[in-house]
Formats: C-alpha cells, structure tokens, sequence
C-alpha cells in the first residue's frame, strides 16, 4: 500500500508542477514578475524531483547480486537525496538571487493581473497534489504527529512530496503576497521581497530533508518501539533472553536484524535450529519488513545484561 500510496502522490505531484511550470513561465515573461519566474523555476525543480523520485523507486527493484548482495533499496534513499540538494539549489538560490538582484534593480511590473490570475490557478492544482500526498501518507503514518512521520518514515518519497507540496503552496502564497503588495503600492520592491521569502522557504525546507534523507541514506535503525517488539517477540519459548541487537533498514520496505540470543542450556541441535527458525518466524509475523534476519545462538553469561540495541 505504501509503495502504491507513494507513486500516486508522486504522478499527482509531477503533472501538477508540469502544467504549472509552464503557466509561471509564460506569467513572468509578460510580466516580467520576480516571483513569477522563482516560482517557475521551482515548479520545474519539483517536476524534475518527482521524475527522479520515479527513477529512484524504479532502480531500487533490481535483484540482488554478488556486489550488493543486499539488493538496490538505498536507491531510492539516494535519489531522495539528489531532490533535496536539487530542491536547495535550484530553488532556494535561484530565488534568493533573483530577489535581491531585483531589489538592486527593480523592474516594474506588466501585466499583473495575469500573474495573480496564473497564481490562484497555480494554488488550485497544487492544493489537489497536496491533498493526494495528504491523503496517501496517512495511510502509513498511523498515530504519529505530521512531524514525527517526516522524521521517521522509511519511505522517503511520501514526505519528500509532502513537504515539496506544503512549500509551493505557501510559495505561492509568498509570490501572491508580493505581486499585490506591488500593484497596490505601485512599488515593485514587494515582488523582489515576495521572491526572497520563497527562497527562504526553499532554503529551509531542503534543509530539513537533506538532514533526514542523509541519516536513511547512511544506514538508520528501528524505532524504539518496533525494536522492542522484536525483542519481545525473540524472547519467547527457548529463547531466554536478547544478548545484543542490531537492525538497520537498507530499504523502505526491508530490515535487516541481526542479533546474539540465549537459548535455554542443553539442547539438541535439531532443537536450536527450530527454536531459530521459530524466532525469526515470530518477528516477521509482527514485523513484515524484517525480511533478512541473522540470529546467532549463544548461553546466558551475563543474566543481569539488559539487551543493548
């Protein structure tokens, strides 16, 4: 669901910033609007983004081999990673010097009318993308808070598209704002401000997912509470107690557990091997994502240990 989830806010997002990029284009150059052509730039940044979004998910499904025996899944951590950086780039500097270049030589306005015209339309369309995110993360956010799902969601796609989304719609708020400041006060200064607070808003939102697509992309652990449920679930029947854990995702739907557990003493062998295979069945069972489980059977030496993750 989440996959499917995903790809659909990804295609809502991308035709919306493609259809959209092209009318701010065509706003900016019979206005000659700085925030028209910010917003231009950014809705083409989102329309690229979104397409390497795609690629990423694409790439990511390649068998596993020799090389990456683990499989491609960080690819779409990857690619995440580029939008961030291309989101920061394009988007935020580019607005953040077409703003001060137009305050340092402000140009007026033509034709304005035609920009808040092409910007209200530009605010309908990305509502309806945002909705589509909106609707398709909470089927996999759960009872987290909106922040908490940027923050610890494995699926990178869905809150790169949310928050891209949530940015160009106060974005456009932002080039609204400065293109009607401008034609009310006849002063086409408001234009270049309403530019730089995009940029602003650009330059912070990247930020935020830099930060969160890099700590997926180098290797990130379970939560605290998934971690404890497959403790809880390793530590039944033979298994005495979780000497040692360790997890890390290396993709959005794939965990690998590797961990030390105590068995009871003297078992057979035959006995160890079912009591294994019965542990790594029980935490697939309350966790589908930990496909590649490694246990390794040891004795309870040190009883008064609590597992450490």
């Amino acid at each position: 669901m989440a996959a499917d989830g995903s790809t659909k806010a990804i295609l809502a997002a991308l035709f919306a910033n493609a259809g959209i990029a092209v009318a701010k284009f065509i706003g900016a150059g019979l206005t000659g609007s700085s925030s028209m052509m910010a917003e231009g730039v950014h809705s083409v940044a989102d329309t690229s983004n979104q397409a390497l979004l795609l690629l990423g998910k694409k790439t990511s499904q390649r068998r596993a081999t020799k090389q990456h025996p683990f499989g491609y899944g960080r690819d779409r951590y990857f690619y995440s990673f580029i939008v961030a950086l291309l989101l920061f780039s394009l988007g935020s500097l580019f607005a953040l010097y077409e703003g001060f270049h137009k305050i340092s030589e402000p140009e007026d306005l033509r034709s304005p009318m035609v920009a808040i015209v092409i910007l209200l339309v530009a605010i309908g369309l990305e509502t309806y993308s945002f909705r589509t995110a909106i609707v398709e993360s909470r089927k996999v956010k759960g009872d987290a808070t909106w922040w908490e799902f940027i923050r610890q969601s494995k699926v990178p796609e869905l809150p790169v598209v949310l928050l891209e989304d949530a940015g160009a719609l106060v974005g456009l708020v932002f080039a609204l704002f400065g293109v009607s400041l401008a034609v009310v006060t006849g002063d086409p200064v408001w234009d270049a401000v309403g530019t730089i607070m995009i940029g602003v808003l650009l330059g912070v939102i990247a930020i935020v997912l830099i930060i969160e697509m890099k700590g997926l992309l180098i290797g990130e652990g379970s939560s605290d509470d998934e971690l404890d449920l497959i403790v809880a679930e390793l530590e039944q029947g033979s298994v005495e107690r979780v000497i040692h854990i360790r997890t890390q995702y290396i993709g959005p739907e794939e965990l690998l557990v590797a961990a030390k557990v105590a068995l009871t003493r003297g078992m057979a062998l035959a006995d160890v091997a079912s009591a294994i295979d019965d542990a790594e069945e029980r935490v697939r069972t309350k966790v589908p994502a930990a496909r590649l489980i490694y246990l390794e059977p040891d004795l309870d030496r040190t009883p008064e240990t609590a597992p450490t993750a």
